[in-house]
């Protein structure tokens, strides 16, 4: 069989066609290489006792503990048996339960003294954790001659936990990777021979060996530092690549020009730039300077002047005889960047029309829901260049729009948009514009380096004078429901001093038009008192607003914002808001990013347990914009001792958004954050943790760099050109998927 099609070999013909549908189905494993890149989460020796007080709740764990005590229980007069078992460890103590007909084997075999690994969902019951219906593996068999032999093979042995479903258990993984361990052997290396005996790592198969069937710890470290290298390396590779192709892109140079509408604009600003907003800006004027395209990440805390900064490299384009066109993921938002930046502009957004300067240029917007007369018009200045500069939504990509000479490409929030769309609207220009992303979502170093490694990286950390401090607070709603009541007062006393406030829901609600049945279910099940909070639907906008306006605002300007209203509608309620006649706006998160009304000073977000922290972290960034401080109040029943509570009280005690970056990285893993980056990346990702492995994905990138320097089509090194093109088609496929 040659090198590589043993790694192709498609699961179902190796373990049967049920465990290779659950790994597709479930685990994403679908070839010979996906299982043996499916590592290990961690290892059990033998007769090492798991920490049961550190189980993670609802999540599917596995154990190894004691049987303390068991006892069959009868309920429902008699008609009913449950078996309990108490397990323990050096640590805590876990309770299992078995019901009905699932109670026999079990109670024969569950003997206090006896030791299992067990697997199943940690959930509370009665304040106590507890596995129903777990999955067990005896680990001795005491009274069984015959069994010894097996035990004391057993015995000793660093046993792998791997990450499981409920469908399978982590023990069915480890008999299937018996099965395929084999082909490790036709494992492709990546690893040019030099760097690997260079910084003495073990051969690719032997690495694979050690890290599923290890004899030692030493084994465990030896591989696992072997497959972060070969990761963090692909990955380098792939980025250097993509930045090596940049630099050979021919681009014209956008300079500022003495006297033109940049120093008009900077001589009319009433405040001055920040040490940060200059710094960043230099290194973007030195950057459309060149001739080949500026490709540059600005990452900045919300309300650090990002877009401040990016109008006035658009000015530069502008002078310099260009187009700058600002990119934004909603129309919403791409309403607010058009409003905010010809406020910012005055008299020069108005070239060409009366009472205009005469450096001045025309800002339109074009979104996909502008009526066609107004659609014309834009596309009409974009073409002959009357317009400078334009703001718009997916819609700049499409293939009608035309522009005179598009020198600046500004792109707001990347992480809303793939590689792909951002090189579309590239494409647009005669040559290759410049391009800045900017993202309000901090992004720890080594994520950069990572996710946005094609990109050069700005930092804007200082906030602009005048912003004011935020107060965050947990809300338990579950727990003590006169807090939230309390909550409601603090809304009525922001808008009682003049102050407005945004109410922030996870689902909109009504879903009757959507899907018909759906709202009639959401609706029906409105959660018993003690239900758990997980179980019932989100709390939905129309809904809370509904409720609010009858109760706790009752006499208050209640209006709701959200993703199925038209745009025209959207836009009224948000001018309505901004100008101070709407009191409260209960919303989706559409008021995410780029929201910018200085007068709201309160925002509570309903089951804030179900956002992201980066989320919750821009969301708040809504309030506390003007001189009066802000109020974020996040209202959750999550239990107080769940993951979901642990990671609101981070959110509240800091306002960094880094250090938030930080914590979520370390919460979720790196899933989420490289997954919605950029198509692809997450799936190639099993060993290395971006978060902790700063030093190996910085010495990667350096190897990567000096690598493509030296040969930029890798012809030299046949093997990772193997591997690399392996990679980059699935984030082919990725995108294609999700487009």
């Amino acid at each position: 069989m040659d090198r590589v099609s043993s790694f192709d070999e498609p699961l179902k013909k190796l373990l049967g066609g049920a465990t290779a549908k659950v790994m597709a189905e479930h685990l994403d494993l679908h070839t010979v290489g996906d299982l043996l890149h499916h590592y290990p989460r961690r290892y059990e020796e033998r007769g090492k006792l798991t920490a049961l007080a550190d189980l993670p709740l609802d999540e599917h764990v596995t154990v190894v503990a004691q049987v303390a005590d068991a006892r069959i229980l009868m309920f429902n007069n008699g008609r009913g048996k449950r078996l309990e078992v108490t397990l323990t460890d050096g640590s805590g103590r876990l309770q299992l339960v078995f019901f009905g007909h699932g109670v026999h084997k079990p109670h024969k075999e569950l003997l206090p003294g006896r030791q299992a690994m067990f697997a199943g969902k940690v959930s509370v019951f009665n304040r106590k954790m507890q596995l129903a219906h777990p999955t067990y593996q005896l680990l001795d068999a005491s009274g069984a001659d015959e069994a010894t032999e097996a035990v004391d093979a057993f015995a000793g042995r660093l046993l792998p936990i791997y990450p499981a479903c409920k469908q399978l258990d982590s023990w069915r993984i480890a008999k299937a990777v018996d099965a395929v361990l084999p082909s490790a052997q036709d494992a492709v290396d990546p690893l040019p021979a030099s760097l690997r005996e260079g910084r003495g790592f073990t051969p690719l198969p032997e690495a694979l060996l050690k890290v599923h069937r290890p004899q030692t710890k030493a084994d465990i470290e030896d591989a696992k530092a072997r497959l972060k290298w070969d990761e963090a390396f692909v990955l380098q590779v792939a980025l250097a690549r993509r930045r090596y192709a940049d630099t050979q892109l021919p681009a014209v140079a956008r300079r500022p020009v003495e006297g033109g509408l940049l120093d008009a604009f900077d001589a009319k600003l009433p405040f001055t730039l920040t040490e940060g907003q200059e710094k960043v800006s230099k290194e973007i004027f030195d950057d459309l300077a060149t001739e080949h395209p500026m490709h540059r990440l600005l990452q900045g805390e919300v309300g650090s002047g990002k877009t401040m900064v990016a109008l006035r490299a658009m000015l530069t384009a502008v002078d310099a005889g260009g187009q700058a066109a600002m990119l934004a993921p909603t129309e919403v938002l791409a309403q607010q960047h058009h409003r905010s930046i010809t406020e910012m502009m005055g008299e020069l957004a108005e070239g060409g029309l009366l009472g205009g300067s005469e450096q001045g240029t025309k800002v339109v917007l074009l979104t996909g829901s502008m009526g066609a007369a107004a659609r014309r018009q834009a596309l009409l200045d974009l073409v002959t260049g009357e317009a400078g500069i334009v703001i718009g939504t997916h819609a700049l990509i499409e293939d009608k729009v035309q522009f005179h000479d598009l020198g600046l490409v500004v792109v707001d929030e990347q992480h809303r948009f793939g590689v792909e769309q951002r090189d579309a609207l590239r494409s647009k220009g005669k040559q290759p514009p410049h391009l800045l992303v900017m993202t309000a979502t901090p992004i720890p170093r080594t994520v950069a380096m990572t996710v946005f490694g094609d990109l050069e990286t700005s930092v804007l950390d200082q906030l602009p004078a005048g912003r004011s401090p935020i107060a965050s607070h947990v809300v338990p709603a579950k727990d003590k429901p006169h807090f939230l009541a309390r909550a409601w007062e603090r809304v009525r006393e922001e808008v009682e001093n003049g102050h407005q406030a945004y109410v922030v829901c996870p689902r909109i609600g009504d879903e009757a038009e959507e899907d018909g049945k759906g709202a009639k279910k959401a609706k029906a099940k409105k959660a018993a008192p003690d239900e758990d909070p997980e179980k019932r639907p989100p709390l939905a906008v129309l809904e809370v607003a509904d409720e609010l306006r009858k109760g706790a605002l009752a006499g208050l300007s209640v209006e709701v914002l959200h993703g199925r209203m038209h745009p025209d509608e959207k836009d009224d309620v948000m001018r309505r808001f901004a100008a101070g006649d709407v009191d409260v706006l209960v919303a989706t998160t559409v008021i995410e990013v780029g929201v910018n009304v200085p007068n709201a000073t309160a925002m509570v977000i309903m089951d804030a347990d179900r956002f992201g922290v980066s989320q919750l972290h821009q969301l708040r960034g809504r309030v506390g914009r003007g001189s009066a401080p802000g109020l974020c109040l996040l209202v959750s029943e999550a239990h107080e001792a769940s993951p979901a509570r642990a990671r609101l009280s981070a959110v509240a005690a800091t306002l960094d958004g880094f250090e938030l970056s930080r914590i979520d990285l370390e919460q979720r893993r790196e899933g989420d954050v490289l997954g919605q980056a950029q198509s692809g990346v997450r799936s190639s990702l099993r060993m290395l943790t971006v978060i902790d492995d700063e030093e190996v994905i910085a010495a990667a990138r350096e190897e990567a760099v000096a690598i493509v320097a030296a040969d930029p089509e890798l012809e030299h090194l046949p093997e990772l050109r193997t591997v690399l093109a392996a990679l980059l088609d699935k984030e082919r496929e990725e995108y294609l998927d999700k487009g």
